[in-house]
């Protein structure tokens, strides 16, 4: 029970601290600073529940360790159902956060391409296919880094690190195509709250599950061979 709630709160942060810094200062610190939140985030969140639940914290890292071995069915259902209710959680929290403020300039602006709380939504000039081979490649990538960080035989120590720094990587490229998800739940929150943005949710829900399969055929592909 212990790894479910701690795969709920991490998720929970993930979306009050990385989605805050877009909602709440995004014009003033650009995708750069976004992405430097994201990373950040998940990198103190590595250290802080790694050891408990392996800090997931995205459905499409639990199905990629479904699907190699690394964790069971039941688990991956708890997992899921888990960062789903934590994000949700942290997206009710920001709204709450937006609905406070009086006059607030939210950085600069109240709004960055129309999307509430960060939603992940088409940005101006992005199509639905572009969108969806962003989210299956850098889900591939950032997938790929997780299951090589944290492998038998790797520097697990500086796991966490190269984790962030994937995250924030993919969220530089991504934000300006549809504020990236690579990750379902971080998606699912903030939808709750802004049903505008369910209409691309099965790009945030197709993509990254596509880019999780790849990423494990690529690694059981290039994984060195067990220590006899």
């Amino acid at each position: 029970m212990k790894k479910y709630l701690a795969e709920g709160i991490g998720t929970m942060f993930l979306v009050i601290l990385a989605c805050g810094s877009a909602v709440l200062a995004g014009p003033s610190i650009g995708v750069l600073g976004i992405g430097l939140c994201f990373g950040l985030v998940l990198l103190c969140l590595c250290y802080a529940i790694g050891n408990i639940s392996g800090c997931h914290v995205n459905p499409a890292v639990s199905f990629a360790m479904l699907l190699s071995g690394r964790m069971n069915f039941t688990d991956f259902i708890g997992y899921v159902v888990a960062q789903l209710i934590g994000a949700t959680i942290g997206a009710g929290f920001l709204y709450c956060l937006t609905e406070m403020g009086i006059g607030y300039n939210y950085g600069g602006t109240t709004a960055i391409s129309d999307s509430f709380l960060a939603t992940n939504v088409l940005q101006p000039g992005a199509t639905p296919m572009m969108a969806l081979l962003t989210e299956g490649l850098l889900t591939f990538f950032f997938v790929l880094v997780i299951l090589g960080a944290t492998a038998d035989g790797a520097f697990k120590k500086f796991g966490g690190l190269a984790i962030g720094l994937a995250l924030g990587l993919v969220n530089i490229v991504g934000i300006p195509v549809d504020n990236c998800s690579v990750n379902p739940a971080r998606s699912f929150g903030p939808a709750v709250f802004d049903p505008t943005a369910w209409g691309d949710f099965w790009i945030m829900l197709v993509g990254p599950a596509i880019g999780a399969i790849i990423a494990v055929v690529a690694w059981k592909a290039i994984a060195p061979a067990p220590a006899k």
